[in-house]
């Protein structure tokens, strides 16, 4: 399933700051940074519930914003994109 990943870390102390580089650390492991703050992530279900869990564990609900959107498998006919295009397809193959 595709999962969009979606969040707001409070930065305005140094514990905020260090939040927001272990949220985007996680949010890399599963997915593709597609926006500052906005990753799409492709897993299964068994990794999603350790994506959501470990992202739960590091913002502090009282101050942070996390956002998970289910797009599903058809998730490709519901984006439209403009302008540059910083994300590679994550259905397709892709060679290094």
């Amino acid at each position: 399933m595709m999962v969009l990943v979606t969040y707001d870390v409070n930065t305005e102390d140094p514990n905020g700051k260090k939040r927001l580089r272990q949220v985007a650390k996680v949010c890399m492991e599963y997915g593709q940074r597609v926006q500052n703050s906005v990753f799409e992530c492709a897993v299964d279900a068994s990794e999603y519930l350790v994506l959501k869990h470990a992202l739960l564990e590091i913002i502090e609900e009282k101050r942070d914003s996390l956002r998970l959107y289910h797009l599903g498998k058809n998730y490709s006919q519901h984006i439209e994109r403009f302008g540059v295009q910083r994300d590679l397809p994550v259905d397709g193959v892709m060679m290094l």
